[in-house]
């Protein structure tokens, strides 16, 4: 066998051919670009059919009776099936996690039984030989309902006198966290100045380019069930499939190909996806459901909807004594499953105040039931509302004890010489740079020029603001996250690398790519930890039969995580290479190194044998070989963090816009960023995940409003009602980076894929608050529509 001491060469940032840190072009670019994408609507499969769900009209029901006689006549129909019926192959869920003390929720079925919970939720699937005439026979089922009472509105939803929406929970408070610690009560007593705002967030969504698609195909013969289907986890969706479906894991096997976009809304399970996994079953044949876009409105989770009473108690010479919060959230009428609808409103009470010194800290946060869609993990989760909180109540602050914005903050935030340190919530940091990050972005955007720019403007009635927010991160999140609370989702990602016959390598990898470049990374640390040209490897993701079990991408991870498991995979093969480099020709593995696609003298740069050759004596003539070497020119490596529940990132965000006080629209100007996400694997991409993380949230500031009724109707499930930012509303967006590498792995890379999004918000927010200071009006609504403005200037 191989040994398994590896040769002592230059790790792969060092190499003098490695790809880390350049700019490198996607391998997938070519591909996508001649319209060669592979998207589950694209798959046709032999007998496969088309379902179209019969959804509740009502946010709260009953179910009198159904009649599908009309519609099981129509032409095409193969099939029409109820919740009950559909109940008989897939079992309920409950979305729980059991370190989230006292989180509770009701039941869950792939379709509804007896009642409807919100509008949107799924009550009869009709199957038919195309999607048109499935759509057409739903139209046909008749349903009687009994309309039950909404609750809507978060505040009377905690109101013994409403009725709880699941009656055997007791009430609608699914879940509560408190958390105290310092001396909060007398930080408050004996400071010089205390700010009290209530800070309230909308509902919004994703609005991915692709909607949410899957084929579920059994196989009688085989008795296995291939998911088709664009995830973020198929190792998730294989567990979970075959838990509610009766089978064993390995009797089903997920493929996940080329994903439009995800952000989050893909992550999760839903009950439309269990219903046609179940439907597939039960039918004994290929079944496809794609969600058209208003079916994504109502149905995609949703995020945010926060209101959040803040304190700030500080000193007039700039002290933060402490902050305290009060969040209220709603999450719809389930706790999402597996990850549950609490964690959002978890990660505000960890996240608050946590880039700044007061260890003084009291938060409450209270999770209720309403009819609504549910609400779940949405990019960045929690982040844009703690970071809008805290940095909100700081900037507020600062213009009460007359302070400039960026003077309170290199007063208060945690030193760079601070780390490791524990923020009051016991939240472990490895090493942060706040003050670098300020100090990079002061100089990008050329501060005390755009000051006294604002100032002259203001003499001429022109309004402009300038904005600022500090961020911290999650990233690379542990078994802490989910694992920890009996969450089957896995927190490791494994790698297997594979030197082929002719000499090129084949990457195996448990992460997956939804258009944020894991393919290229992947190839690029591959091929700088093997020493290959990257044109040489190939890398195979999202299909549950042929990649290592792992967790997928989410939470930023797969640079950090499926990124170190990649390196470690490519250094073994690489030792692996060397000792049969060594034995072909008799010298030591640690006098050689790969580089270029060969084995060279590391001095001298010589080329001793091509890979290709090598393959061949490996795989033609292993007899050429020494007795007792057996070649293995495969290897798998897996990796999680250990020491740090989280790799934290940090940054700071900064804004420049325009507000018309006589309209209330708000132009941008402006938009700065500075991150420190470790190791910088491709900067390009780097650069792209942040822009288009900012771009999502000016989207949630500015425009994106999931708009519901007081009967729980959502009033704007289309695109021409729900507000995106477009090309012509963006403003230039500059991003910087400060490099402070996680000492957890040998890579050193944290996530990057969330940062743009977690300070986007809050540095509007204040900057809009800026430019309206002349009047003497504070906001903290979001999004701030030029209603909201007005209304705040009493304009109307």
């Amino acid at each position: 066998m191989i040994s398994s001491n590896q040769p002592k060469c230059l790790t792969a940032l060092d190499r003098p051919n490695s790809y880390i840190g350049q700019s490198v072009p996607r391998p997938n670019l070519a591909r996508l670009l001649q319209g060669r994408g592979q998207y589950v609507s694209d798959l046709v499969l032999p007998r496969m059919i088309h379902v179209a769900f019969v959804r509740s009209l009502h946010a709260h029901a009953r179910i009198s009776a159904i009649n599908t006689e009309a519609a099981r006549a129509m032409p095409g129909v193969v099939a029409v099936v109820t919740g009950r019926e559909l109940a008989d192959v897939v079992t309920p869920w409950v979305g729980v996690l059991s370190h989230l003390k006292g989180l509770k929720s009701a039941p869950q079925h792939a379709m509804a039984i007896d009642r409807v919970c919100w509008q949107g939720e799924a009550v009869v699937a009709v199957l038919a030989s195309s999607r048109a005439l499935a759509e057409d026979a739903a139209e046909a089922v008749e349903v009687s309902y009994e309309e039950l009472p909404a609750v809507t509105d978060m505040r009377s939803a905690l109101d013994p006198a409403t009725p709880a929406i699941h009656p055997d929970l007791g009430d609608n408070l699914a879940f509560e966290r408190n958390h105290d610690a310092g001396a909060v009560d007398a930080a408050f007593a004996e400071a010089d100045e205390v700010v009290e705002v209530e800070f309230v967030f909308g509902r919004h969504t994703g609005v991915t380019l692709e909607p949410r698609s899957v084929v579920a195909d059994w196989n009688a013969g085989e008795r296995r069930l291939i998911i088709y289907q664009g995830t973020q986890a198929p190792h998730m969706v294989q567990n979970i499939a075959a838990k509610h479906l009766g089978l064993a894991e390995q009797q089903v096997r997920v493929v996940c190909k080329d994903v439009g976009g995800s952000f989050g809304i893909k992550v999760h399970i839903y009950a439309d996806e269990m219903a046609t996994y179940g439907l597939a079953k039960l039918l004994r044949r290929p079944v496809k459901f794609v969600a058209d876009r208003v079916e994504s409105f109502n149905t995609d989770i949703h995020a945010r909807d926060h209101i959040c009473k803040g304190r700030i108690a500080v000193n007039r010479n700039g002290s933060i004594k402490a902050f305290e919060i009060d969040d209220l959230t709603g999450i719809g009428s389930y706790s999402m499953y597996p990850r549950t609808s609490a964690i959002e409103a978890n990660q505000v009470v960890n996240l608050v105040g946590g880039q700044y010194t007061t260890p003084n800290y009291r938060a409450r946060a209270r999770v209720v039931f309403q009819n609504k869609n549910v609400t779940c993990q949405y990019r960045a989760v929690g982040h844009p509302i703690a970071c809008s909180v805290t940095e909100g109540l700081v900037d507020l602050a600062a213009r009460r004890i007359g302070m400039d914005p960026v003077q309170i903050r290199r007063l208060n935030l945690i030193g760079d010489d601070a780390y490791p340190c524990a923020s009051p919530t016991g939240l472990r940091f490895e090493a942060l740079s706040h003050h670098a990050s300020l100090q990079k972005l002061l100089q990008m955007m050329d501060y005390d020029a755009l000051r006294a720019e604002q100032a002259r403007l203001r003499g001429q009635g022109i309004h402009r603001g300038i904005g600022l927010a500090s961020f911290i991160e999650v990233t690379n999140p542990g078994a802490a996250f989910y694992g920890v609370g009996g969450a089957r989702i896995s927190s490791q990602d494994g790698v297997t690398v594979r030197l082929d016959a002719a000499g090129s390598v084949t990457c195996y990898t448990s992460i997956t790519e939804q258009g944020q470049g894991s393919e290229a990374i992947t190839a690029q640390i591959v091929a700088s930890g093997l020493g290959v040209s990257i044109d040489r490897v190939r890398v195979v993701l999202g299909d549950t039969d042929a990649t290592p079990y792992g967790g997928g991408t989410w939470a930023s991870r797969a640079a950090g995580i499926g990124g170190e498991a990649a390196l470690q995979s490519a250094k073994m093969l690489r030792g692996n290479i060397l000792q049969v480099a060594a034995a072909i020709l008799q010298a030591r593995p640690e006098d050689l190194d790969i580089s270029d696609n060969a084995v060279v003298d590391p001095s001298s740069g010589e080329r001793k044998i091509e890979l290709s050759e090598l393959a061949r004596i490996v795989f033609f003539r292993p007899d050429t070989l020494p007795p007792g070497l057996q070649p293995e020119m495969v290897a798998t490596r897996h990796f999680v963090p250990r020491e740090y529940g989280f790799a934290f990132t940090n940054g700071i965000q900064a804004s420049w816009l325009e507000v018309d006080t006589a309209t209330g629209f708000v132009s941008l100007l402006n938009h700065w960023v500075v991150e420190d996400c470790g190791t910088v694997i491709n900067p390009q991409l780097v650069d792209e995940q942040i822009r288009g993380g900012v771009v999502q949230g000016l989207g949630a500031a500015l425009f994106e409003h999931c708009i519901y009724d007081e009967r729980g109707q959502l009033t704007n499930a289309n695109m021409a009602d729900y507000l995106v930012p477009m090309a012509a509303e963006m403003p230039d967006i500059a991003v910087g980076h400060v490099v402070t590498p996680t000492k957890e792995s040998e890579l050193g890379a944290k996530g990057a894929g969330e940062a743009g999004t977690a300070g986007a918000a809050a540095a509007v927010a204040n900057a809009v608050n800026d430019a309206l200071s002349p009047f003497g009006v504070s906001i903290t609504e979001i999004p701030l529509t030029p209603r909201v403005i007005l209304s705040a200037l009493g304009r109307i």
